[in-house]
């Protein structure tokens, strides 16, 4: 049985009232699986992001998650249907003035449809998920950055959804905790039979989650594939970012304009 795409996104494109950022994108993204988006500073990846959760709508094209073009909906259409999406910002993105658990709970009070009676058990099992079961009391000030990431996933995943973005999830972090982080992904991903969405520029992390990768370069695509067709493709631009070579410096380009 041919398998269907939980996510397409069909001729998107996309701007903030200026130069167009998206040009005419296409793409699928299939049940269970990881689709890890690369590129350079500026090439759309964040754009691509706020657009795929409905935060911002495009100039044209769709997106349609479980074959329900989101770009169409209404607030209150678009509100229903990301219930069953968890959104994991690169900061952690906590209220300051809760606590973890609060943080993680927050999901559930608004949009899970959980007795109250058991919020509390059903926080305490999202933070041992992440390993910080013991955490919920306290405050996100008290937490180091890893742990803020850590808790973030946990209120991505608080409502049981079935499809999670991740924004830079190992940003910023020593290769421990990155690696860390990476695991728990994939733990996550095949306890809870997710899909995921993650937009990242750590190489390390995008060969330990990728199921595939999708690159963009100046607002297009410019490789679509596994990660060993990543690492043996002939595309230039793919293969400078896998063997981290940087651009000529401009010693470089006069030389080679003599």
């Amino acid at each position: 049985m041919e398998r269907r795409p939980i996510i397409e996104v069909r001729d998107l494109v996309a701007g903030y009232g200026g130069p167009v950022v998206l040009k005419g994108i296409s793409f699928d993204v299939y049940p269970g699986e990881i689709m890890v988006v690369i590129g350079g500073s500026g090439c759309g990846k964040s754009t691509l992001l706020r657009h795929m959760v409905g935060m911002q709508r495009p100039i044209s094209g769709s997106i349609s998650c479980w074959g329900e073009d989101i770009t169409r909906m209404d607030e209150d259409e678009l509100d229903h249907l990301l219930h069953r999406v968890g959104l994991s910002f690169q900061e952690g993105a906590l209220f300051n003035s809760m606590t973890v658990g609060e943080n993680v709970a927050l999901p559930m009070e608004e949009y899970g449809d959980v007795v109250k009676e058991l919020i509390p058990v059903l926080v305490k099992m999202k933070l041992s998920l992440v390993g910080l079961g013991d955490c919920g009391y306290m405050m996100p000030e008290e937490l180091s950055g890893g742990m803020k990431k850590r808790v973030g996933f946990a209120r991505a995943i608080a409502v049981d959804p079935k499809i999670v973005y991740f924004d830079e999830p190992s940003a910023g972090l020593d290769p421990i905790m990155a690696a860390g982080l990476d695991n728990i992904i994939l733990e996550i991903r095949k306890l809870m039979d997710l899909t995921m969405v993650v937009v990242t520029h750590e190489l390390e992390s995008i060969r330990a989650v990728a199921d595939r990768v999708l690159m963009l370069d100046q607002g297009e695509i410019i490789f679509s594939g596994t990660i060993d067709e990543a690492e043996r493709t002939d595309q230039p631009r793919v293969r400078q970012f896998f063997e981290r070579r940087p651009d000529k410096t401009i010693g470089e380009l006069k030389k080679s304009k003599r």
